[in-house]
């Protein structure tokens, strides 16, 4: 199950299309080929996101980690 805590690497890995989803929300999650360092909580916290924002991004990534579509 993914968390707040997941590093971005670890996410990719995961859940491939994380790296769309993360981007149509304006967080970055690969810079030059390679995973940014640091995890999905800190990275949203970069762009001003607050908790219930990222509890959503976490909700929603483990949609898709389970093959579920994400609005």
């Amino acid at each position: 199950m993914i968390d707040k805590t997941i590093t971005i690497e670890d996410l990719i890995e995961e859940v491939p299309g994380a790296v769309t989803y993360l981007m149509e929300q304006h967080i970055r999650c690969i810079r030059c080929g390679e995973p940014i360092w640091g995890t999905l909580e800190e990275a949203a916290r970069e762009k001003g996101y607050d908790d219930a924002k990222i509890q959503q991004f976490v909700d929603d990534l483990n949609k898709l980690k389970a093959g579920e579509a994400v609005k």
